[in-house]
């Protein structure tokens, strides 16, 4: 059964997940080109945090940032190592299409690597129906970025 807990940051092991998640994707992003927030970028106020748990084994996180009251960002969706390939980002991505719908989100973006380490999650967001979309809120074209969008509402 999947559970998810808000916030959570000072568990170690959601505080190891996030922690590798910025080091990875820092280490292979362009520099000009990474978009990747830390935890502090993801205590936000404008940004709900979850981390996500299955028979108490962390699954993975991912955050929702309200660009305005009816469009929100996903930001920070990882799957932890040791549960990939089992389905689980399918999980995450859901459960964060739940949560937005409940908070009256209508529109749904994201942006994500253009680069051949970001396949598997352009591959995970077109699996969710996420098409391709140009650039939106604050980001610019950039040849290292990939921007999508999902419309869950009417």
């Amino acid at each position: 059964m999947l559970k998810s807990i808000e916030g959570n940051f000072d568990n170690p092991e959601v505080h190891e997940l996030l922690v590798k998640h910025f080091i990875e994707l820092r280490s292979v992003s362009p520099e000009g080109s990474t978009h990747v927030l830390d935890i502090n970028g993801l205590k936000d106020p404008a940004i709900k945090f979850w981390s996500l748990w299955e028979d108490d084994k962390l699954i993975g996180s991912g955050a929702l940032k309200f660009l305005d009251k009816s469009h929100g960002e996903f930001k920070s969706i990882r799957v932890n190592n040791k549960s990939k390939n089992k389905g689980n980002g399918i999980k995450v991505v859901n459960y964060l299409i739940n949560e937005a719908k409940k908070l009256n989100i209508k529109k749904l973006s994201l942006e994500t690597g253009a680069g051949d380490f970001f396949l598997p999650a352009r591959k995970l967001f077109l699996r969710c129906n996420f098409k391709i979309c140009e650039p939106f809120s604050h980001y610019k074209n950039d040849i290292n970025s990939v921007y999508m969008s999902l419309f869950i509402g009417n």
